[in-house]
């Protein structure tokens, strides 16, 4: 059974437009994912300026998850990790109790190119909250192959299909990028009360309904969705089990409101760390 359908919405995040997906009015989560965002396609003339460059800017409560489709990123964080990101390589880095980090076009500046991906953020359980800060990085041949006569593609993190993938994850979750040849029917496990589909490229149909890029069905407890690509179709399959309710403030997830007003105090007084190549300006807390 369809719970519902979650259409993107444009966000502009400075120097270009992202398709944010969640957190939604109506659904704030699905598993562990407090925040889902395309980036992209977006395509960047030669040279790419710094001012399409992420400043330094914070995390709390949370853990990011990059993976690409196109394009190239350099990943800088206050721990001191600088981080090439390629298509299909995972970067996942746990922000615990406070971590900043910077995203740049290092290798694409010269000659510009298209960005397209997706970055996700994962709630950490309570009792990692509080934990240190962690960064962790597989290329694609690190991360398990999902193959079958109709589609193929790569187990991102957690559990699904009989295999697992090598990064630390601190809940129970799936998180899957599945390309669907026309006509294939897309597996969602079953092991996961919350489960969710991202169309990332092509048309997909539930129900006798289709669906186009940009549409994120999610599906209810217990549920086996016949669901079919109607010609050759990209998508992202995510969920899990939740994490309990969870409070988000500009870049920062807690457990309660009180821990994010301690994370905007943290920023603002710089207790926070600044990556240390990062010798320029960051992103100032923003106004209350």
């Amino acid at each position: 059974m369809l719970e519902m359908v979650i259409e993107t919405r444009l966000h502009n995040i400075g120097a270009f437009d992202v398709g944010r997906v969640l957190p939604f009015r109506k659904r704030r989560m699905v598993g562990p994912f407090i925040f889902f965002d395309r980036m992209g396609p977006q395509h960047f003339a030669a040279p790419i300026t710094t001012d399409a460059d992420v400043l330094p800017h914070p995390h709390t409560g949370l853990a990011t998850v990059t993976y690409l489709f196109e394009g190239t990123m350099t990943h800088r964080d206050s721990l001191g990790v600088q981080q090439q990101i390629r298509p299909g390589e995972l970067n996942w880095m746990s922000a615990g109790s406070g971590i900043s980090h910077s995203e740049r076009f290092d290798d694409m500046r010269p000659t510009g190119g298209t960005l397209d991906g997706i970055q996700a953020w994962v709630a950490l359980p309570k009792e990692f909250e509080e934990s240190d800060p962690s960064f962790q990085h597989f290329d694609t041949a690190q991360l398990p192959l999902l193959e079958d006569t109709h589609y193929s593609g790569r187990l991102i993190a957690g559990k699904a299909f009989g295999c697992e993938a090598p990064v630390d994850v601190f809940s129970p979750l799936f998180y899957v990028d599945l390309q669907v040849k026309a006509g294939g029917r897309i597996p969602l496990p079953s092991a996961y009360s919350e489960r969710a589909i991202y169309v990332a490229k092509g048309v997909i149909e539930y129900g006798g309904h289709r669906y186009e890029a940009g549409h994120m069905l999610v599906f209810a407890v217990g549920a086996d969705p016949d669901v079919r690509a109607v010609g050759d179709a990209r998508v992202m399959l995510l969920g899990g089990e939740s994490v309990g309710e969870r409070f988000m403030w500009w870049n920062f997830v807690a457990s309660s409101k009180e821990r994010l007003e301690q994370a905007k105090a943290d920023w603002q007084s710089g207790r926070i760390a600044l990556p240390p190549m990062d010798n320029e300006a960051y992103i100032p807390l923003p106004e209350q």
